[in-house]
């Protein structure tokens, strides 16, 4: 794929526009957006997405479109599952509803950075070391069977690096938007959102851990994966606000998503036997396995993430209420 200089600098310079635009618009008025302030700017940036999935497929070929949106969407339902990390962090500070707009821009904001410099160390690692695709199928096999054991998100928000903070910080409680520290009688005192903003820095450190070696299971042209995590974030903040305590129906969304990651796993070592001339195996050539084409994990993927919501929201809305099971809930 043929990427050119003012691809790269107009994707980048639309991306910086974006934050900005967000950034300014919610610095003027923090509040809390209402269903049709969302509704209207998450369909707007999944209408970008699509958008841009087409002109890829019309400028630089249909496997590179096709790529795109199985990225997107994989990156997508990560993010999705994100959002009840974001929802138990929220909760467990406390955060005002006014101020939460902020604390998830920044958190998006992280996101990037972070999925950023993933996304350039493993370029250079696909590059440099092509055996890289076992280390990443293996860890998307572990974070698969981790993820499906999990089937209760964990309510502990404070992880190490917060609780360090509080031993070794001075703090109030007091919010002042996001302001990390005021100073009150001469000291120096951290605010409520300067934890917050720690944990959700740290917590989207583990994301991308997750989320680039499977969006590399994908594809392998560093401006898809770029674009593709860039889209999956953007409308994350609506969305927050949009599903709320919806989000907490989709009580399959874990186990979906690690079959998801444990197909991509699968995937990543399948396409190393079929790269690597392993000298134990097959003589020293080419292992003669299949290969898992991109238009099938997209099928893959779509049906998944269906089959997952269908039977979450099943059985919320009808098994769940029944009467044995509320007399099993009581």
């Amino acid at each position: 794929m043929q990427v050119t200089q003012i691809e790269w600098f107009v994707t980048i310079g639309v991306t910086l526009a974006v934050l900005l635009f967000d950034i300014i618009f919610i610095a003027r008025r923090p509040h809390e957006p209402t269903f049709k302030e969302c509704a209207i700017a998450l369909s707007f940036y999944v209408g970008l997405a699509v958008a841009f999935g087409i002109w890829v497929w019309m400028s630089h070929g249909s496997q590179y479109g096709v790529e795109f949106y199985a990225g997107w969407l994989t990156e997508y339902s990560l993010s999705i599952d994100n959002l009840f990390i974001f929802l138990i962090i929220m909760a467990s500070f406390k955060v005002p509803r006014k101020y939460q707009q902020e604390a998830l821009l920044v958190g998006i904001i992280l996101a990037l950075i972070f999925r950023g410099i993933f996304i350039a160390l493993g370029a250079v690692a696909i590059d440099q070391f092509s055996w890289i695709f076992y280390v990443f199928g293996a860890f998307l096999v572990y974070t698969a069977i981790s993820l499906a054991r999990d089937t209760e998100h964990d309510d502990d928000a404070e992880n190490s690096v917060v609780k360090f903070a509080r031993r070794h910080l001075t703090l109030t409680d007091k919010w002042e938007g996001l302001k990390l520290w005021i100073k009150e009688d001469g000291k120096r005192l951290m605010t409520p959102m300067f934890l917050v903003i720690v944990a959700l820095g740290t917590t989207d450190l583990l994301f991308a851990l997750d989320s680039i070696p499977a969006i590399y299971g994908l594809t392998k042209e560093p401006y898809i994966v770029f674009t593709a995590n860039v889209f999956a974030l953007m409308g994350l903040r609506q969305l927050y606000f949009l599903l709320g305590d919806l989000l907490k129906r989709l009580v399959y969304l874990s186990q979906g998503l690690a079959f998801i990651l444990l197909f991509i796993g699968v995937k990543l070592v399948l396409h190393a036997l079929h790269e690597n001339e392993l000298p134990f195996i097959n003589g020293g050539e080419n292992v003669p396995v299949p290969e898992i084409p991109t238009l099938l994990s997209l099928g893959v993927i779509v049906v998944t993430l269906v089959v997952t919501t269908f039977a979450s929201l099943y059985k919320t809305r009808v098994v769940d209420k029944r009467p044995e099971a509320a007399e099993e809930n009581a």
